[in-house]
């Protein structure tokens, strides 16, 4: 059996970078949609449109912190009007494996979801009847 790594609850730990990675809900959906969809690459309007929900704000905020993460590559072409092509990095397709890898999950256990979806959205603890003792 592996050791447990000590540094894996550490700030800067990769871990914990990965997962900043997901710090939007749509950095996933950007992946995927450009990946499946798209074939690597396609235009910001070809893009949202296959992101039902993304307003075009947040799709280019995302895109943004996407292209600085170097998941993306943005390419612009000199023509009016302007054009504008975002690509997957070779990072970024790399990223792309542990994304569908969560997509497949998702989609193999989508009644088990579906039932986490029916809980309260609080995730407060009930609360104790007057005179109640709470046990630890």
């Amino acid at each position: 059996m592996r050791e447990p790594d000590p540094t894996i609850h550490e700030e800067d730990c990769a871990p914990r970078r990965v997962l900043e990675l997901f710090g939007s809900k749509w950095t996933s959906m950007v992946l995927h949609a450009l990946h499946a969809l798209h074939g690597g690459t396609c235009r910001t309007g070809e893009l949202q449109r296959s992101l039902p929900g993304i307003s075009k704000k947040m799709l280019t905020q995302t895109l943004r912190e996407m292209e600085r993460d170097g998941l993306l590559s943005r390419r612009v072409f000199d023509v009016v009007p302007p054009r504008v092509e975002y690509s997957l990095t070779p990072l970024g397709r790399e990223f792309i494996e542990p994304i569908e890898m969560l997509y497949e999950w998702g989609r193999t256990h989508a009644e088990a979801l579906d039932r986490l979806g029916q809980r309260p959205r609080s995730r407060r603890r009930p609360s104790v009847p007057d005179g109640g003792a709470e046990s630890g």
